[in-house]
């Protein structure tokens, strides 16, 4: 008897172990991809895609890549931009919020997410106090570019000053594309505008800026001019970069060079690679899926294993941690 309950026991700790093996196996994974989309079925009519993604596949890639969590991003902003004249935009913009919401919750443990909506809109604040009573929504994301946010305007940057300090009222985090639209002045000078006169007034808020200041794929010139800024002002102990985080999401790609991958090595030794997240996007349009986008991290970013483990392990204040 005692040895039938003896086996028995072992059976069922190998399949604990089993059943555990897709997370926390592999200390070179990251511990959470810090900027993934979702796509609706609304969105994907809404971009004229056949792609769609949702939470069950979104885990599913996370599993395959061994990581533990996903912060999901909304991207219901896409109805704020003035370019498109969508009709009933509010309506629209409250449901993709709200499917974002309803995905998560569909694996609370491993997915959290973050409400999306244009900084200009005159619902913005409104919404974003509705979001903060949706499960599992825990901050908000921004895309300056898709919401015509042009950082030359004075009006525009006191209004996403304003937004910012509404957030930072509620403590409610903050992910945001601060690049502006293709065809617009964007370097040094916008990233000091945003770090001045847009972050100064979210003293208390953590901010996570996407793709190291730039859009992806690759990291070009001009992200490098704006990214100076935030590295000068860290190293310089500037008050204002303590809630800084910065996401590598898409800025390595197949076609990085050498010299560039050695720039980027640099520019995250200098901003400090404890604000380092990992970030993989949406696997549609050719986007790689989260295993694929931190090998081609890993193997184009030419950092020591020491230094892509800080970066794997490191956990946001705004994502419960392990």
């Amino acid at each position: 008897m005692r040895i039938h309950r003896f086996i028995v026991c072992i059976v069922v700790v190998v399949t604990l172990a089993a059943c555990s093996s897709t997370r926390g196996r592999n200390v070179d994974a990251p511990f959470a991809s810090y900027h993934q989309h979702l796509i609706s079925p609304a969105m994907s009519e809404f971009w004229s895609t056949p792609d769609q993604l949702d939470a069950q596949q979104l885990i599913q890639q996370l599993d395959a890549a061994q990581i533990e969590r996903a912060l999901v991003l909304s991207v219901a902003y896409a109805y704020g931009d003035e370019r498109r004249q969508v009709p009933d935009e509010l309506t629209k913009v409250r449901a993709e919020n709200d499917w974002t919401a309803s995905q998560v919750s569909r694996y609370p443990e491993r997915l959290f997410g973050f409400c999306g909506v244009s900084p200009l809109r005159a619902y913005a604040l409104e919404e974003i106090e509705r979001c903060t009573k949706l499960p599992h929504m825990a901050g908000v994301k921004l895309h300056l570019g898709n919401s015509g946010v042009d950082l030359r305007k004075p009006e525009h940057v006191e209004r996403l000053a304003a937004f910012f300090a509404a957030a930072d009222a509620k403590r409610l985090p903050i992910a945001i594309h601060i690049k502006t639209r293709t065809g617009w002045p964007y370097g040094r000078d916008e990233a000091q505008t945003f770090l001045n006169q847009v972050v100064a007034r979210a003293p208390n808020t953590p901010i996570q800026i996407a793709h190291l200041a730039g859009a992806g794929p690759g990291y070009q010139d001009i992200i490098d001019d704006a990214l100076s800024v935030f590295v000068e002002a860290i190293q310089s102990g500037d008050a204002k970069t303590r809630n800084l985080w910065f996401d590598v999401t898409t800025i390595a790609t197949v076609e990085t060079t050498p010299e560039n991958g050695a720039l980027i090595a640099r520019r995250l030794r200098e901003l400090g690679l404890q604000r380092i997240l990992f970030g993989a996007d949406h696997s549609i349009g050719g986007n790689p899926a989260p295993a694929a986008a931190w090998k081609i991290f890993s193997e184009k970013v030419p950092l020591t294993a020491a230094e892509r483990r800080t970066i794997a392990a490191n956990v946001a204040p705004y994502v419960r941690g392990r």
